[in-house]
């Protein structure tokens, strides 16, 4: 699945939908956090996200983002990076495995262009006989405001 080409709002309509046909409320604060995701260009973390809508939701706790988070997790939504030295961050502009590359200074995530990662998996799978069912594909270095 390749959401390359949404725009933002398409892509908050498409995890809003999927919430709905699972019978999920849309809350405020749930919508918030949907809506933060979708338009980040970053990864975000939870504690950035909570920290991003404090202003417009004073009482919105950090469990609140945590819970909506997992909800999009079950539900296919976002794609959690796990990290052992990072917050685990989120991209809910492309929830399907895909490259990154993450500054090894300031933690910053971008997204290279697309690889040809179906082909790589089918040459994986060729090669080892596994059945690959996911994958991941970070490379670390310095991002280019680090290195000023």
């Amino acid at each position: 699945m390749d959401s390359t080409n949404n725009t933002p709002n398409m892509r908050l309509n498409q995890m809003l939908e999927r919430l709905k046909e699972s019978d999920f409320r849309i809350t405020p604060q749930r919508y918030a956090v949907l809506h933060v995701l979708a338009n980040s260009p970053d990864h975000p973390s939870v504690e950035s996200i909570h920290a991003e809508l404090l202003d417009n939701y004073p009482t919105m706790s950090l469990a609140t983002v945590y819970k909506t988070i997992n909800l999009l997790k079950q539900e296919g939504e976002i794609l959690e990076l796990e990290f052992s030295d990072l917050s685990n961050r989120y991209d809910g502009k492309k929830p399907y495995p895909h490259p990154h590359v993450i500054c090894t200074k300031c933690g910053k995530i971008t997204d290279p262009s697309q690889l040809n990662l179906e082909e790589i998996t089918n040459k994986m799978m060729e090669e080892t006989g596994f059945k690959i069912v996911s994958h991941r594909l970070d490379f670390y270095g310095i991002c280019p405001n680090c290195l000023e």
